[in-house]
């Protein structure tokens, strides 16, 4: 079955559509069909998105201009990748298939971690039976350290291999989706969740 891709405001071109098209996935318009992804190119109709649809994966499609520090704060408001024009189409396309091997998942899938639950089919994360809304990257931050819940996870690792960064520089994208996740989780459940190691990275659960 096609995956079905919505172009939100990025003023896509015919030959851009012509290759989607080609390479089979179903483009459709707003409100026509649950989307499987959105590329979309202005950080304010995120808000809109998540309203109408939920946490769908977002690749944002950004100005000639961008510079980084757009790159992070796309990242920021939860886009799942972050790509600037002019770029070259077989890049756009792994970056989509990419994105969307990360977010797809068999059915009845889960990982689980004390009283977390993920169901990876549906992207539902539950705590002690009550489920709570993440945002993209906070959901990834999670699967990842539900993947060995005790262990701690340097910084390094989770921005290269949540953020995808080469170069990880002085940011604090990874602090700040730390912070949100853990008050989320303890929204419902006392925890303690996400655990900040000083000077090494997160875990998520108390080791022992």
């Amino acid at each position: 079955m096609s995956n079905a891709l919505l172009l939100a405001d990025t003023g896509a071109d015919t030959q851009l559509t012509r290759h989607l098209t080609v390479d089979g996935f179903d483009l459709i318009a707003d409100g026509e069909a649950q989307p499987d992804l959105v590329l979309v190119d202005k950080v304010s109709s995120l808000d809109k998105l998540r309203s109408r649809h939920g946490d769908v994966p977002v690749i944002m499609l950004g100005d000639p201009d961008s510079d980084a520090v757009d790159r992070v704060r796309a990242l920021d408001c939860g886009c799942d990748d972050f790509l600037a024009r002019p770029f070259v189409y077989e890049e756009l396309l792994a970056r989509i298939r990419a994105v969307l091997r990360r977010t797809s998942a068999h059915e009845h899938e889960l990982l689980v971690a004390g009283a977390i639950r993920a169901d990876l089919a549906t992207r539902c994360v539950s705590v002690g039976g009550r489920v709570i809304a993440l945002a993209g990257k906070e959901y990834e931050l999670l699967l990842k350290l539900m993947t060995d819940p005790q262990r701690v996870f340097t910084k390094e690792q989770l921005l290269r291999e949540v953020w995808g960064f080469r170069s990880l520089g002085r940011t604090r994208t990874l602090d700040s989706h730390a912070s949100r996740l853990r008050r989320k989780l303890q929204s419902v459940d006392d925890g303690p969740f996400v655990l900040n190691v000083w000077g090494v990275g997160y875990r998520l659960l108390p080791a022992g």
